[in-house]
């Protein structure tokens, strides 16, 4: 059965209410991810870790279709629906996306300690997070040693989240999301594909996951290029500390 058949026209008249409530507030919610870009722009440290950083907000369908995904959910495990048109700015955390790329994973811990003292200079809030969303083992040991709590990813997503909330009085929230280039081509391709929903092609879908295999393998070479130039950084410093010593 088709996920849209199951709702009435009563409850799609509350959906598009929703979603039109969501359209006349876009201008807050961009408000609130324009200033936190600011913020990421005039931070010299976060800037001088990052490779990109991308904002968006969602699109009207997209919020259509969860709308319904999340309402069809409840249904089938017999729970009270509770998103209304008055709290679909907060309970609804990626109407305002903000996505931070960076090129290689132990970059995470020095862009986090510097997210997390902007957050505080501004009085904003971290609501959720950070929560590494990650399949592979390698990856989960490495957040589980530096205290990220880690949440298994079945269909082999990769990212760090964040559910932060502005200092106003709107209670809008925004999701943060921080990730490597190599886990954004496997986002970026899956969610051309598989979003709002998955191919029905078992092909494509097992390729997907042969690409987030591939993906992973590149994070892992790209981690240990760095880690191997930096130590040659290192002993070609003390080597030269050396000579000069013998001077």
């Amino acid at each position: 059965m088709s996920m849209k058949n199951i709702i009435n026209a009563q409850q799609k008249k509350e959906f598009g209410e929703m979603v039109q409530h969501f359209i006349d507030n876009k201008g807050l919610i961009s408000m609130s991810l324009n200033s936190f870009e600011g913020y990421v722009l005039n931070s010299e440290n976060l800037m001088n870790i990052i490779h990109s950083h991308k904002a968006r907000l969602k699109d009207p369908e997209h919020l259509m279709d969860k709308l319904i995904r999340k309402y069809n959910e409840s249904v089938e495990k017999k729970k009270k629906f509770t998103i209304t048109k008055n709290n679909l700015l907060i309970k609804i955390n990626d109407l305002g996306g903000f996505r931070i790329l960076h090129l290689y994973t132990k970059q995470f811990e020095q862009i986090h300690l510097e997210l997390k003292k902007i957050i505080d200079e501004q009085n904003w809030k971290i609501v959720e997070g950070p929560s590494a969303k990650t399949w592979d083992d390698e990856s989960r040991e490495y957040f589980e040693s530096i205290g990220v709590k880690v949440d298994k990813s079945p269909n082999m997503y990769t990212s760090v989240h964040y559910i932060i909330k502005p200092n106003s009085k709107s209670g809008i929230t925004l999701e943060v999301q921080v990730r490597t280039l190599m886990e954004e081509v496997w986002g970026e391709v899956d969610h051309s594909i598989n979003y709002p929903h998955k191919s029905d092609s078992s092909s494509v879908r097992e390729q997907i996951k042969v690409l987030a295999r591939v993906t992973s393998s590149c994070s892992r070479l790209v981690d240990s290029i760095f880690s191997t130039h930096g130590e040659h950084l290192t002993a070609k410093s003390k080597d030269k500390t050396k000579k000069q010593a013998k001077k």
